[in-house]
């Protein structure tokens, strides 16, 4: 896969309103995520496309995350072969936290993403 052909955005600037679609395994969510985000781990996620088009209006952008930005990566390019604006997370949710984007846990202990 071309990376160079895939689009790209950093943490910083995804908007604050925007459908992220978080591709990273349960007990990596379970430690923190955006609030809001649409969770369907990446290896779970050809069964549950589903669930993605239930919330995405007709034509909007899917900002695809994961730790780092490998897996979100795949699945921004599966998508766009799919017909869906998807775009990449650059950096993942690792650079999320590092741009200050606020993060929810599902537990109260201490997170490492």
């Amino acid at each position: 896969m071309e990376l160079g052909q895939l689009p790209q955005v950093d943490a910083a600037s995804v908007p604050s309103d925007a459908l992220l679609l978080d591709v990273r395994e349960n007990d990596e969510w379970a430690a923190g995520h955006a609030e809001g985000a649409l969770h369907i781990p990446m290896s779970e996620f050809v069964g549950r496309q589903g669930e993605l088009t239930e919330r995405a209006g007709e034509g909007e952008r899917v900002y695809v995350v994961c730790r780092v930005g490998g897996r979100s990566a795949q699945v921004a390019q599966y998508l766009r072969q799919q017909g869906v604006d998807a775009v990449n997370v650059d950096g993942g949710m690792l650079a999320w936290e590092g741009a200050g984007r606020p993060l929810t846990a599902e537990s109260d202990s201490a997170y490492v993403l």
